[in-house]
C-alpha cells in the first residue's frame, strides 16, 4: 500500500550521486566517540561544553553570510567549500590538542555546516525543477535520505571496528577524511546547471537581508502562541544535543561491569559496546521518525503531544542522572535511548504545531527563530552541563538538567485549548 517505492522515479546517475552524498556525509566515525576524544586529550567536561558552545554559535552567525556567498558563487562551489572546511576541521583535530587549536576546529566545522545546510536540498529541487519532477519532490528528496540514514547506522559500525583494529580513537578524525574527501569530489563533478540562477550581492544587500533576518525573530516572539511553541521545541532539543554525547561515558562504564566480550581488553570492548549500541539506536531512531505521525494521532491536540513528550523526556532524563548515581549504567543508557527516540518523535510533532499555531504573517521565521533559540539554548546548557559533571559527577550532572528542564517546562508548556489556533 503507502509504503511501496514510488514506481515513476527513474533510478538514473544523478539519483545515486544524490544519494551517494547523504552516506558519504553521514560517515562521521568520531561521532560515537567524540566526548571520549576529548577527555583523552585531557580537556575537562566544562571545556567540552564550550568547544560544543563554539561550534554552535559560530554556525548560527554563519549562516547568513555564507548563505549570500551560495548565492553568488554558486550552490556547487558552496558545498566543496563546506566540504574543505570540514577536512580542514578534521586535521586539526587529529593532529593538534590544545584547546585553541581545537576551537579553531570548531569554527572550520562550523563553516562547513554553515554552508552545506539547505544548500544540497537546492541542489536536488533545482534538478527536480529541470526535469519536469516537481511533483515527486517528497519521495523523491525521501528516498535519498534513505540512504544517509543508512550511512549513520553504519557508521556507528565502522567507527567501532577501527577502534578495534587500531585501538585508537583519535584516528576517527583522520579516516574521516577519506568519505569527506570523496563526497567533495562527487558534489564538484555535479552538473554546473544546478547551480541555478547566481546573483551577485553587494554590501547593501547583505545588511538588508541581516535586518530582515532580525525583524522576522523580533515579530515572531511578540506572537504568544510563537514563543511557546518555539521555545519548547528549541529547549527541549537543546537540552538533548547538550547531554546526547554524556551516553558515551556511560556505555564506557557499563563495559567495564558487564560480562561481555571479557576476552577482549578494556579499549576494545568498549568501542565494541558503543559502536553496537549506536547501531541500534540509529535503527530505531529511523523508526521512530517514520511513526511520529501514528504516535502524535494517539493525543487529542498537537499541544497535548510535545507537553507530554516533554514531560517524558524529564521522566528519562532524571531516572538516567539517578541510575548512574546508583552504579546501574544499564538502566541508565537504556533511558539514554528512550531520549535518542523522544526527539527523533518530537522533530515531526514540532514542525507539525508550529505550523498549525503560528499565524501565516510570521510563519516565513518560524523555522528559523526555532533554530536560533536552539542555539542559544545549545550555547548555554553545554558549559552548564559540564561545569555541573566536573564539580559533581556525571550521574548528578545528567541530573541536574533534569531539574533544569523542570523549571523550563513551566515556562514553556504548551496550553492545551482547541480555539488558541492564530487566524490566517
Amino acid at each position: 500500500m503507502g509504503s511501496h517505492q514510488p514506481p515513476m522515479i527513474k533510478r538514473n546517475s544523478m539519483f545515486y550521486r544524490f544519494s551517494l552524498y547523504g552516506f558519504l556525509k553521514n560517515l562521521r566515525f568520531f561521532d560515537p566517540f567524540i566526548l571520549l576524544i576529548f577527555r583523552s586529550y585531557g580537556l575537562s567536561y566544562l571545556q567540552i561544553g564550550i568547544l560544543y558552545s563554539i561550534r554552535d554559535i559560530a554556525t548560527n552567525f554563519l549562516e547568513l553570510p555564507t548563505g549570500l556567498l551560495a548565492d553568488s558563487f554558486g550552490r556547487r562551489r558552496a558545498m566543496v567549500s563546506a566540504f574543505i572546511s570540514y577536512i580542514i576541521s578534521f586535521v586539526i583535530l587529529y593532529s593538534l590538542s590544545d584547546f585553541g587549536f581545537l576551537a579553531a576546529a570548531m569554527v572550520f566545522f562550523a563553516f562547513g555546516e554553515a554552508f552545506r545546510t539547505g544548500t544540497h536540498k537546492a541542489l536536488i529541487l533545482e534538478y527536480l525543477k529541470i526535469n519536469n519532477l516537481n511533483d515527486l519532490k517528497v519521495a523523491y528528496y525521501g528516498l535519498t535520505r534513505s540512504a544517509s540514514q543508512l550511512g549513520s547506522a553504519l557508521n556507528a559500525l565502522i567507527a567501532a571496528g577501527l577502534v578495534f583494529y587500531t585501538g585508537s580513537y583519535r584516528i576517527m578524525f583522520l579516516a574521516s577524511t577519506i568519505p569527506y574527501t570523496l563526497d567533495l569530489i562527487n558534489l564538484a563533478t555535479y552538473p554546473r546547471e544546478l547551480d541555478g540562477e547566481i546573483t551577485r550581492v553587494k554590501g547593501k544587500e547583505i545588511w538588508s537581508r541581516f535586518d530582515s533576518t532580525l525583524k522576522g525573530f523580533f515579530q515572531t516572539m511578540k506572537d504568544g502562541n510563537a514563543q511557546k511553541v518555539i521555545l519548547n521545541s528549541a529547549s527541549f532539543t537543546a537540552i538533548f544535543k547538550s547531554t546526547k554525547d554524556y551516553l558515551q561515558p556511560m556505555i564506557s562504564g557499563l563495559a567495564l561491569s558487564l560480562l561481555l566480550f571479557t576476552a577482549l581488553e578494556e579499549g576494545r570492548r568498549e568501542a565494541l559496546l558503543i559502536g553496537l549500541i549506536y547501531f541500534v539506536i540509529y535503527l530505531l531512531t529511523s523508526l521512530a521518525s517514520r511513526r511520529a505521525y501514528q504516535f502524535s494521532s494517539r493525543f487529542k491536540n498537537l499541544p497535548r503531544a510535545v507537553n507530554i513528550t516533554y514531560l517524558a523526556g524529564i521522566g528519562l532524563l532524571v531516572t538516567a542522572g539517578t541510575m548512574v548515581v546508583l552504579g546501574l549504567e544499564l538502566v541508565a543508557v537504556i533511558c539514554f535511548i528512550g531520549i535518542f527516540l523522544l526527539n527523533n518523535i518530537r522533530r515531526p510533532i514540532n514542525i507539525g504545531i508550529i505550523s498549525d499555531q503560528i499565524s501565516s504573517r510570521v510563519m516565513a521565521s518560524g523555522l528559523s527563530t526555532e533554530t536560533l533559540m536552539t542555539t542559544m539554548f545549545s550555547a548555554l546548557f553545554a558549559p552548564l552541563l559540564g561545569f555541573l559533571v566536573d564539580t559533581f559527577g556525571l550521574g548528578y550532572g545528567v541530573l541536574g538538567m533534569g531539574l533544569v528542564m523542570v523549571l523550563l517546562f513551566l515556562a514553556v508548556r504548551v496550553g492545551d485549548v482547541e480555539d488558541q489556533l492564530p487566524e490566517n
